[in-house]
């Protein structure tokens, strides 16, 4: 494991006051060009674990290059890097206690694909109390040209936000959250070997890329702040950073979201029904 020097404390400050904190070069190229041959392999190969499915014929390149999800769980390398001690020092730096592992990603966006509408990740992993927690790894320099991170600031003290139909056109995924006006996303960019941390409240996304012939990979790993009691069924099993797995209980889907309302002049959040927001949706 190269050695590091890692700002801890600066860490936690950005992080405990905007959600999200970017720590540049915590891996290597060397290491950046490693998982990115092993990723890439791993997609051109058929595994019992990965159900994406690759559609070689498809114009979609999305569909040709589908996203990976819970590798750790069928391939060592997935799990080594997820519990990979440089994430477990920064994790516990900005959370205050070490965190649970859930989750693996890796996302490789070829040119030409789409992004995915903003979003929070704890709509989908509802961890319990507390939140989750993200570690984007850039295989790849991302800007906004190959559809960079995009982070709303001002979001990680949210509440879960209604959901509302989003343009598939641009995203692969059909839901996004309204921003009121005067919030806007901002590109995270980043050079390969960068890890960006960020909680589950945060609002993020991408948008396409628009590159002629350049990837945007990304390997991703999702977290429980350590005071965590249960999470989402699809998230199980859960693992230390020691990778040791621990029972944890499974979480309720959610029963409230936030809309954006005027009060005086300011847009401010109120929860509502989830499911009488759900129905309205259905039938706009």
């Amino acid at each position: 494991m190269p050695a590091v020097d890692l700002d801890l404390a600066k860490a936690a400050a950005t992080f405990a006051r905007d959600g999200f904190c970017l720590v540049e070069g915590l891996f290597d190229p060397d290491e950046c060009d490693r998982y990115t041959q092993h990723f890439m392999d791993l997609r051109s190969e058929e595994r019992p674990g990965d159900f994406a499915g690759v559609d070689l014929s498809s114009e979609d390149p999305l569909k040709r290059y589908p996203r990976m999800i819970h590798m750790h769980r069928w391939d060592s390398v997935s799990m080594t890097w997820a519990t990979d001690p440089r994430l477990a020092i920064v994790m516990t730096a900005i959370l205050g206690r070490r965190p649970y592992m859930v989750q693996t990603m890796l996302y490789f966006k070829p040119a030409g694909g789409r992004g995915q509408a903003l979003h929070q990740d704890n709509s989908y992993l509802r961890a319990q109390p507390g939140t989750c927690l993200a570690a984007w790894l850039a295989l790849d320099d991302c800007d906004e040209e190959n559809g960079c991170l995009q982070v709303v600031p001002g979001t990680h003290d949210l509440p879960l936000l209604c959901t509302v139909k989003a343009d598939t056109s641009q995203s692969f995924t059909d839901v996004t959250v309204p921003l009121p006006e005067g919030m806007a996303p901002l590109p995270v960019i980043m050079k390969r070997g960068d890890v960006l941390f960020f909680n589950g409240s945060v609002v993020h996304g991408s948008f396409p890329n628009t590159s002629r012939d350049r990837f945007r990979r990304a390997l991703i790993g999702h977290y429980l702040t350590g005071d965590a009691e249960r999470v989402g069924e699809f998230y199980h099993p859960i693992y230390t950073m020691d990778g040791e797995q621990v029972e944890l209980g499974v979480s309720p889907a959610s029963t409230r979201c936030g809309h954006w309302v005027d009060v005086d002049g300011t847009p401010v959040v109120e929860e509502i029904d989830a499911a009488e927001h759900d129905r309205q949706v259905r039938h706009e």
